[in-house]
């Protein structure tokens, strides 16, 4: 029991057999693996998602015995001629079989390639049909784990039915600026809320196929992505860029990560050695198999093996006769080519893909479950900005509606690129609120003719809808790319302050994939609705808010900025661009920015109370966890659910840390009137920052301030506590 003692020492903040497995090469790391999976089983499996650490990740997404799998993975490797093993290593073609990127079969040994396909909202087009579920920025504003893993379980199930066996998908590269035009992609700025929404979704995946963590890592650049050189310090890239990609490793049990398509610090991340294999593979004891994006990702053949690249999509450009030319030669060492091929065997052996391979079932797809799925989704996640008494809608006094802007009544789904899905229906804005208006009178306007003008001054009210569409932003090179600024068009901004002269109960309803300036406008309207991309049923979702059937609850993944001016800077020109510690809601607290929207923010047709903040722990041992209770009250007229944020403060740091942090979050639904204390938990390795000195995480023994509220800039509750000693870990 030996391997026991050794999970008891790592759980203490001792050396753990990863460290000792580094040294002595793959076999060691094989065996730590094995030793530490029977040591959970030996310590009755009751190893918490904060201590799931490096070698409990094969044990995590496994669905056999992992002894069994690796004595197969063993068996199997033996038998293999080296064709066969760098066959397992790459692509089978430029082009997709009914939509989904395969790697080749060995009929021989009867070991499976993959199914690969991309899917982010839903199964990629390519393959037909599938539930177009809201894009991710729109999930995020959920807040809502829970809800965020139904998804995943939903698109991977949807992926397994259509003969799919990974899925390239979740996107967890942050939010560093809202021009990015894959914003919609991922779930905001934070890493710690990024992390927590990518750790749900790979869980429900995992049910069904293989998630992909992408794009890994500090990508969030798309015109210059195959070119970009990203300079970062360490001590950004391990608090900032890294940390979602470990929470996923860790705690998520993720089987595959896939590297992104710029340098990082000079280096292609696909052979960028620090990324991969110290970082990734050796520090967090990935076990899964690693593959490049696609076509560029991968740019070498001897640097990326050696880097610890193990698949390159989707074709053998580099990993083909050049990689057998290379270890013929003695360039790549057998064991590099062992290594990868036993991640890859490894993987297929787990999900099973040899003995229950997926099968194509049309049933599953765009299920009636998934779609009411995806109205639940576009309900949760759609913010109220603003409201001047103006919503909700109500249908007794409510007689005409215009309901104006030719977006009004176009399917807004989202990118066409690499996330793009093929609904075989979609519900727009209009087609919902004449859905769900009764015996309202809803005239659309798709613009301000005469005809329409004199619509929108006899209507009791107008809802204006604007906002991106894949021709403004999306992913480069098939796509629109980055956005050019951060303000709607010349002629939305003109439609909505026309409508609003026209008419004072003006409603404007924004789709999107990320923030949006809206100042020349905002102060002219009565309610703002932010709807993001909200999926096939969006429409419905949307008119369910308007009129009060559904109270809005979404809070921003992201901060609206007054002006762009008041973001870090943005190039998607240059070939070479630094990213500093502060970016979104930390960048605006650093420099004392006053946002439009801050982090977090979201109205209700309710209201909320907060009061009495306690902690469990004044004083919290260096590697506990500390309990914290927020009691929230519902003091309004209707049932509402609120999202509770916690943010830390480090008072007396020796670095310099953010202004405010997030560390827990919770959903509370409560009744009018009704109370609750809400159980949130911080445990002490959160609060470490990464000393590059060292190479090791710190934390201080100094006082945090731990602030909650509704939002980063509302934050009525405060208490404070200490950490015993300093701990130092790796």
């Amino acid at each position: 029991m030996a391997a026991v003692g050794a999970l008891q020492r790592w759980r203490a903040g001792g050396e753990f057999p990863h460290s000792v497995a580094r040294r002595a090469g793959a076999v060691g790391a094989r065996a730590a693996v094995a030793a530490v999976a029977l040591a959970v089983a030996a310590c009755g499996g009751a190893v918490s998602p904060e201590w799931a650490g490096p070698e409990l990740q094969a044990s995590a997404f496994c669905k056999q015995p992992l002894d069994e799998v690796e004595r197969r993975v063993g068996d199997l490797l033996a038998r293999m001629t080296l064709e066969e093993k760098i066959e397992q290593m790459h692509g089978a073609g430029p082009k997709a079989a009914r939509g989904l990127w395969p790697t080749p079969d060995n009929e021989r040994l009867g070991i499976p390639g993959f199914r690969m396909v991309d899917g982010p909202r839903g199964v990629h087009a390519a393959t037909g049909n599938a539930t177009a579920f809201p894009v991710a920025i729109a999930r995020a504003a959920a807040w809502d784990p829970a809800l965020e893993e139904r998804v995943g379980e939903a698109i991977g199930a949807e992926v397994r039915a259509k003969g799919g066996s990974v899925l390239l998908a979740p996107v967890l590269n942050v939010l560093r600026h809202p021009r990015w035009g894959r914003s919609q992609e991922t779930y905001g700025e934070d890493p710690f809320l990024v992390g927590s929404l990518g750790v749900a979704f790979i869980r429900g995946a995992q049910r069904h196929v293989v998630a992909s963590a992408k794009h890994f890592a500090a990508y969030s650049i798309e015109n210059t992505r195959f070119r970009v050189d990203v300079q970062v310090d360490e001590r950004t890239l391990r608090e900032v860029y890294l940390p979602h990609f470990r929470m996923a490793v860790d705690e998520g049990g993720a089987a595959s990560v896939m590297s992104a398509y710029n340098k990082v610090n000079g280096q292609y991340c696909a052979e960028n050695e620090h990324l991969v294999r110290d970082i990734l593979k050796a520090e967090w004891g990935f076990q899964g198999f690693v593959e490049s994006d696609w076509f560029l990702g991968a740019r070498s053949t001897v640097p990326s093996v050696l880097a610890g690249l193990d698949i390159e999509m989707p074709r053998p450009l580099f990993y083909g006769p050049a990689l057998l030319r290379a270890v013929e030669s003695g360039s790549v060492p057998l064991d590099a080519v062992d290594e990868a091929v036993r991640r890859i065997l490894r993987v297929k052996l787990c999900f099973r893909l040899d003995s229950d391979p997926p099968v194509p079932d049309p049933e599953v797809v765009e299920s009636a479950r998934h779609t009411r799925l995806s109205l639940e989704v576009a309900r949760r996640g759609i913010v109220l900005l603003t409201n001047e008494g103006v919503l909700p809608l109500d249908r007794a006094r409510l007689r005409s509606l215009a309901v104006v802007g030719s977006l009004a009544d176009q399917p807004n789904l989202g990118d066409d690129g690499s996330s793009e899905v093929a609904p075989s229906y979609a519900v727009t804005p209009l087609a919902g609120i004449r859905a769900r208006g009764g015996g309202v009178e809803v005239r659309h306007v798709p613009a301000l003719d005469a005809e329409g003008t004199a619509a929108v001054e006899r209507a009791d009210a107008a809802v204006v809808v604007v906002g991106l569409t894949k021709a403004d932003e999306g992913e480069a090179q098939v796509s629109a790319g980055d956005r050019k600024g951060l303000r709607l068009s010349a002629a939305d901004e003109s439609l909505v302050q026309a409508v609003a002269s026209l008419n004072p109960a003006t409603i404007v309803v924004l789709e999107g994939g990320g923030p949006i300036v809206v100042e020349p406008w905002i102060d002219a309207v009565g309610a703002l609705v932010l709807a993001w991309y909200p999926g096939l049923e969006g429409g419905n979702a949307i008119a369910e808010v308007l009129f009060g059937d559904t109270n809005p609850s979404g809070r921003l993944p992201a901060t609206f900025p007054r002006a762009e001016a008041d973001l870090p800077p943005f190039d998607s020109e240059l070939p070479a661009v630094r990213y500093e510690y502060d970016h979104g809601y930390r960048y605006l607290d650093r420099h004392g920015i006053e946002p439009r929207f801050p982090f977090g923010f979201g109205l209700s047709y309710t209201a909320f109370r907060y009061e009495r903040l306690e902690i469990a722990e004044p004083v919290l041992a260096p590697d506990g966890v500390q309990r914290l209770r927020v009691t929230v009250t519902n003091t309004g007229p209707r049932a509402g659910e609120e999202t509770v944020q916690v943010y830390v403060a480090y008072e007396g740091s020796r670095v310099v840390r953010p202004v405010r942090d997030l560390k827990a979050f919770a959903k509370v639904f409560l009744e009018p009137g009704e109370s609750r204390a809400i159980s949130l938990a911080i445990p002490a390795r959160r609060l470490a920052y990464y000393d590059e000195e060292s190479r090791s995480w710190q934390v201080e023994a100094i006082v945090y301030r731990a602030s909650a509220g509704p939002n980063s800039r509302e934050l009525p509750l405060e208490a404070r506590f200490s950490v015993a000693a300093p701990l130092s870990y790796r």
